[in-house]
């Protein structure tokens, strides 16, 4: 998978109310239309009226989880980006309000590869999530312990296959 190409020209939203991090973002993905917000009224407003191809939230500082339920009435596939609510309650909380990816701001330096799975599953027509635990499971074993999905093994089994 290339995302590059995968990204080239999609429009893009950015909700983080830190500046280094949209700075980062931005630049990290310069092949695409980026927009840009720092606070949730800013970000709700610019949900409400364009068009996004896809959207990274962060959770703290912006309300990111009522900005996810704009983005699922719009159908925009969501990112969630997160150091401050870097949680196994709130991953599966993400998971469950529909998001489609869920990324520890110490990974964002591979948001451009997160996006691109995201694309290309729903291309595809494929669970994401397949991907997502592919690529940061072994992050989760890191940071929560490795038995972390054994306190609701049915979720995760029924997430992974994609319910």
């Amino acid at each position: 998978m290339d995302p590059e190409k995968i990204l080239r020209g999609k429009r893009v939203l950015i909700v983080d109310d830190e500046k280094d991090v949209l700075e980062f973002l931005t630049e990290l993905l310069d092949m695409c239309k980026v927009d840009q917000a720092s606070s949730f009224e800013e970000a709700k407003e610019l949900l409400e009226k364009n068009f996004y191809h896809a959207a990274v939230l962060d959770i703290m500082g912006v309300r990111g989880y009522e900005l996810l339920e704009i983005a699922k009435k719009k159908n925009i596939p969501t990112l969630m980006l997160t150091a401050h609510a870097l949680s196994k309650e709130n991953l599966k909380k993400s998971f469950e309000m529909g998001a489609d990816y869920y990324v520890p701001k110490d990974e964002m330096s591979k948001v451009d590869v997160y996006l691109g799975d995201i694309l290309e599953a729903r291309e595809k027509k494929k669970n994401v999530w397949v991907k997502w635990y592919e690529r940061l499971s072994g992050f989760c074993d890191r940071r929560f312990g490795p038995k972390w999905k054994e306190e609701d093994p049915e979720f995760w089994d029924d997430l992974l296959k994609g319910w």
